[in-house]
């Protein structure tokens, strides 16, 4: 039996694995972009292009979570009907109806199942305890041929506790190569981003540095997995239209990788590009080799445009300013109407995040006691053009509007605050923006405490797929409409 296993990398996290004479489609983004459409629309970096007609066939597609850098409608529309998609328990229902609807069939799997594909074995664990909430329901595949070199994906989560369980016990045997996400997204100094404390002196987020990614990646992240002989970096694979910092590049990861094998030797890391196949040899002692397939095409001119606005941009990136994701209103008062209706509930779910219980449990600020408003809400560029500010107040968990006033005063009066456009959160309420891509490109925060203190997570957890999937379903609804006709078996 032929053992070995076959990683070719398609861009950000999409994967297609081979081995035993079978083939498994992972997270597949297989177009140039993903995203709802407009300028929440990602280009996926480097750019690439890939001739599906020429990609081996996908006896199954395996979709971690729901996210739109992993979950792409108009990709899986490319793929054949017959091929199963598999997915973990705890997929939120509207992401299984809006596959369903594209003509395939969802099977949803235990984590103490495995998929046997002949001799092929994908086993999805549960992301690890420790992993924020708005990725809990992540599932890990781990792939292998008889009892040849495992591949472990331990993608956009912390590392599953119960394989790291298994494998501590010998019942799993330490995997051959770990393919990690780096989402670092680290922002060019001094540039807007919801990750950056607007509080002068008190953002630890500016001092992250690529040596701090990379020792959270390589060495936190697998230092359970003691043995393993290979790494894989993915992630960070995108270009936002709408980002503040131009055409600032994420990552790197073949300089990465050169660096980190520079800096250790415990494992060797490869950081691949689209179109670059790992081959994990049969035999311990030989090395993962790598080859080019040729359905995967990068568009060298583009990225060479890409490359040189990037340099320059970062020589002079001049003055910075957000810009709106979303079109304005056409109804304006109806608009207006659907945002303050939105409040009350919004105010009564912020009670129970960590920017909530941190605002009930302080009592004094900046300038003194502190009354019952505790966080704000600015909304720029409102119905008449104008700044909306919304006051929180905890003795009625509702938000009341308040006289708008310069952003220093009102960082000196309110503990939390965030700054988006009128246009974005109307559109995050009707499903034509998630709260990624608002907190993406297109939204500011300050607070005290904790980065997961800040408001921005808090809306993470408010208006998440997991937690609003009436949303996530208006979203789908919205990016379905851009889908032709069903691409039809191959």
């Amino acid at each position: 039996m032929d053992t070995r296993l076959k990683l070719t990398f398609l861009g950000h996290q999409t994967w297609l694995v081979q081995g035993g004479g079978h083939c498994v489609l992972i997270d597949p983004v297989l177009k140039p972009t993903f995203g709802l459409p407009g300028r929440a629309e990602c280009r996926v970096w480097p750019p690439r292009r890939i001739d599906t007609r020429l990609m081996p066939r996908p006896d199954a597609v395996v979709l971690t979570h729901e996210h739109l850098d992993h979950f792409h409608p108009p990709s899986l529309n490319l793929l054949d009907r017959q091929v199963p998609v598999y997915t973990g328990p705890l997929l939120p229902a509207p992401v299984e109806e809006a596959i369903v609807r594209l003509g395939f069939e969802v099977r949803r799997v235990d984590h103490t199942e495995a998929i046997e594909l002949g001799d092929l074995r994908v086993t999805l664990y549960p992301a690890g305890a420790q992993t924020l909430f708005w990725e809990d329901r992540v599932v890990q595949p781990c792939l292998q041929v008889g009892d040849g070199p495992a591949a472990f994906v331990a993608v956009d989560a912390d590392p599953s506790d119960l394989y790291l369980q298994l494998v501590a016990e010998g019942a799993q045997p330490v995997p051959r190569m770990a393919v990690v996400s780096n989402n670092s997204q680290i922002v060019p100094p001094d540039m807007p981003a919801s990750s950056v404390n607007l509080l002068p002196g008190v953002d630890g987020t500016r001092h992250k540095t690529g040596l701090s990614v990379l020792n959270q990646l390589l060495l936190d992240v697998l230092a359970p997995l003691d043995g393993i002989k290979d790494v894989a970096l993915c992630g960070n694979g995108f270009l936002p239209p709408g980002s503040p910092h131009g055409p600032f590049l994420y990552s790197d990861h073949p300089k990465m990788a050169a660096a980190a094998n520079g800096l250790q030797n415990l494992f060797h890391v490869h950081g691949p590009r689209p179109g670059e196949r790992l081959t994990l040899p049969a035999s311990p002692a030989e090395k993962v080799t790598s080859g080019q397939v040729g359905w995967v095409r990068i568009d060298d001119d583009f990225e060479y445009e890409a490359l040189a606005t990037h340099a320059a941009f970062l020589a002079d990136p001049g003055g910075v300013e957000l810009s709106p994701l979303a079109e304005p209103p056409t109804d304006r008062n109806q608009a207006l109407a659907a945002v303050k209706a939105e409040l009350p509930r919004l105010g009564r779910e912020l009670l129970a995040t960590g920017a909530g219980m941190l605002a009930c449990s302080i009592h004094e600020y900046l300038s003194g006691p502190l009354g019952p408003h505790r966080a704000v809400l600015r909304l720029k560029d409102g119905p008449a053009g104008e700044l909306l500010q919304f006051a929180w107040d905890v003795t009625t968990t509702d938000f009341v509007q308040v006289e708008a006033t310069g952003r220093e005063e009102a960082m000196a009066v309110y503990p939390f605050g965030a700054e988006m456009f009128f246009q974005d959160y109307l559109a995050l309420l009707t499903g034509r923006l998630q709260v990624w891509d608002v907190a993406g490109g297109a939204m500011e925060c300050w607070h005290i405490g904790r980065p997961l203190d800040s408001l921005v997570y808090a809306f993470f957890g408010i208006y998440g797929e997991h937690q609003r999937p009436d949303l996530a379903a208006l979203s789908y609804v919205n990016l379905a409409a851009g889908i032709t006709a069903p691409a039809g078996a191959r």
